[in-house]
């Protein structure tokens, strides 16, 4: 995209894993989310979850006159905000944001309860990422039979945990390559997490197609 500022997004994030999947988002899957290629830099907070929230509108607004947009991304999960609404932990960390001098060109997302809700999908890409191709049994009858994942729900119940334990089941070592993978491979259309269909929201109105 062409404007005056050197990026056209700065990102905040909590961990390795949340910079490798908005990574694999935007550089790998910009025609699924229906964007044009963009500038952007993927910040990680050294404090996680809770440098994110607490801290986020100081470590941004360096970026102000740098970057169009800003985003930051954290786990409700983690953040030491459990006991309140998600949607209220986004709404102050905006405010802030705004003052800091970004205006109306930032956004917070909060995932509930963390990143790993992201992950599952009725995706046979899902399987093959957390090393289940070839499996007697597929991911998602294998967690059901074991209560993680009830035929009711379109998530595991604790979806952090049942990555944890499907990747312990077949041996394979947890790394931030499985969010990429997943991230780059995965029809986005599959996950219907509010969060993500809100950073798909979000990356749309700022980043539209041109007509032209």
């Amino acid at each position: 995209m062409s404007n005056g500022f050197a990026l056209d997004l700065i990102a905040l994030v909590p961990g390795k894993d949340e910079r490798e999947t908005i990574d694999g988002l935007l550089s790998k899957r910009g025609n699924s989310l229906r964007i044009p290629e963009i500038r952007y830099q993927i910040l990680v907070h050294p404090r996680r979850d809770p440098g994110c929230f607490h801290e986020a509108q100081d470590i941004l607004q360096t970026f102000v006159r740098r970057a169009t947009h800003a985003l930051v991304i954290f786990d409700h999960e983690g953040s030491g905000q459990e006991d309140r609404k998600a949607s209220d932990l986004a709404s102050q960390l905006r405010c802030r944001l705004i003052k800091s001098g970004w205006e109306d060109r930032a956004e917070v997302i909060v995932i509930e309860p963390e990143l790993e809700v992201w992950v599952w999908s009725d995706s046979p890409k899902v399987d093959e990422a957390l090393g289940w191709s070839g499996q007697r049994t597929d991911l998602r009858t294998w967690l059901a039979n074991r209560g993680e994942w009830p035929v009711d729900r379109t998530k595991p119940s604790r979806p952090k945990e049942a990555v944890q334990n499907a990747l312990r089941e077949v041996r394979v070592r947890r790394s931030s390559s499985i969010y990429r993978q997943l991230a780059e491979n995965v029809s986005v259309e599959r996950c219907q997490d509010r969060s993500f269909c809100k950073l798909k929201d979000i990356l749309k109105s700022w980043f539209p197609i041109s007509e032209l």
